[in-house]
């Protein structure tokens, strides 16, 4: 079992950046596929990026590809979404979640989810 605790979120501007982290607990992070989910109020959750476990392999949803990198760091249990020239449609609560195996991009196929953090971009 994992437990993950997401971090980083706030208010940006448009065209700004920000990092969101996820910090996860327990021994068996390295073995667990990553990824990263959003939901904007009255949207479905939406797939953002996912990263395998060792961190070779990623996929990223049309929306962000191009503005946003996930990356992972197993030494520390952490994995981070690098959000760049966001735009006022990136505005949601972001979930990070861990899955076994593979690179998955849908959401039923991860076992554990953070609470989110919230992303806002003004325009």
């Amino acid at each position: 079992q994992v437990q993950l605790v997401e971090s980083g979120g706030g208010l940006v501007q448009a065209g700004g950046s920000l990092r969101l982290s996820c910090a996860a607990a327990g021994r068996t992070f390295s073995t667990y596929a990553m990824g990263w989910f959003r939901q904007a109020p009255g949207k479905e959750r939406e797939f953002v990026a996912a990263i395998s476990r060792s961190g070779t392999s990623t996929h990223y949803g049309d929306s962000v590809k191009g503005r946003f990198t996930i990356s992972r760091d197993n030494a520390k249990n952490r994995v981070y979404l690098q959000m760049n020239s966001q735009k006022p449609e990136d505005t949601a609560v972001y979930y990070c979640a861990a899955g076994p195996g593979i690179v998955r991009v849908l959401d039923h196929e991860y076992s554990y989810w953070g609470q989110g953090t919230q992303v806002t971009v003004s325009s």
